[in-house]
């Protein structure tokens, strides 16, 4: 068994980047073969997992915590030197305060259903 603080390297925050527990992980690591300056590989084993699980299907971070079964804190850490590596994209979902109000909403409902 691995500790967290091990993991991480006694780190405890992802870095610039705030990862929400919705935010979804994409992994698209380039072709060696084709791009030869291509980001070295993940150095953990936890961060190659995290870019073979992202690799065929977009997770969030909650749902790669809970497949990895750590933390979401060490979670999240590992996310950030893969994100600065470019080996991951992470798709944050759009603030509440960027939505439309939901009285906007309903008066488009309530116009469309006059129609």
């Amino acid at each position: 068994m691995v500790r967290p603080y091990t993991m991480t390297r006694g780190r405890t925050g992802a870095g610039q980047q705030q990862l929400d527990l919705i935010a979804v992980v994409v992994s698209d690591p380039p072709d060696p073969a084709l791009a030869p300056d291509a980001p070295e590989p993940p150095a953990g084993p936890e961060q190659a997992r995290i870019v073979a699980l992202c690799r065929g299907t977009p997770l969030s971070v909650a749902e790669l915590a809970a497949e990895l079964d750590l933390p979401v804190g060490v979670v999240r850490v590992l996310l950030g030197d893969l994100l600065a590596a470019g080996l991951i994209r992470v798709k944050r979902p759009v603030p509440p305060a960027l939505l439309p109000d939901e009285r906007i909403l309903q008066e488009v409902i309530h116009g469309l259903r006059a129609l």
